[in-house]
């Protein structure tokens, strides 16, 4: 079966065009319909254009608390307030480990050295 598509592919000639071949892909370039755009498109892009730089409220306007929640949330900006959230987390459990560690380290040296006083 691979043999007979490769003779296939062998026997199309790619320069095999005759003249009619020109006008007929100059009929079918010319029967492409392009279509239309919506009527006042212009008006509407530029007026979304608009609409979306007047969401950029100043911090001054009071609404101070959507203007800090939408700068918070662009994607850099996300992305490294989770980093240094998660690097804190780290931080502040390794630090209660250390606590712990000494805790028990105490319980257990108070408990070798008396450990009838403790009951």
């Amino acid at each position: 079966m691979t043999r007979m598509r490769r003779q296939n592919q062998l026997d199309m000639k790619p320069n095999n065009l005759e003249p009619d071949d020109a006008r007929l892909g100059t009929l079918l370039r010319e029967s492409r319909s392009s279509p239309s755009l919506p009527p006042r498109f212009q008006e509407n892009v530029w007026r979304r254009i608009e609409s979306a730089e007047a969401c950029n409220v100043p911090v001054g306007d009071g609404n101070w608390l959507d203007a800090v929640t939408a700068w918070i949330l662009r994607p850099r900006l996300a992305f490294a307030l989770a980093a240094v959230l998660v690097l804190t987390g780290l931080g502040l459990g390794w630090n209660k480990g250390e606590q712990l560690a000494r805790y028990d380290a105490q319980a257990r040296y108070l408990t070798a050295v008396a450990p009838h006083s403790l009951r």
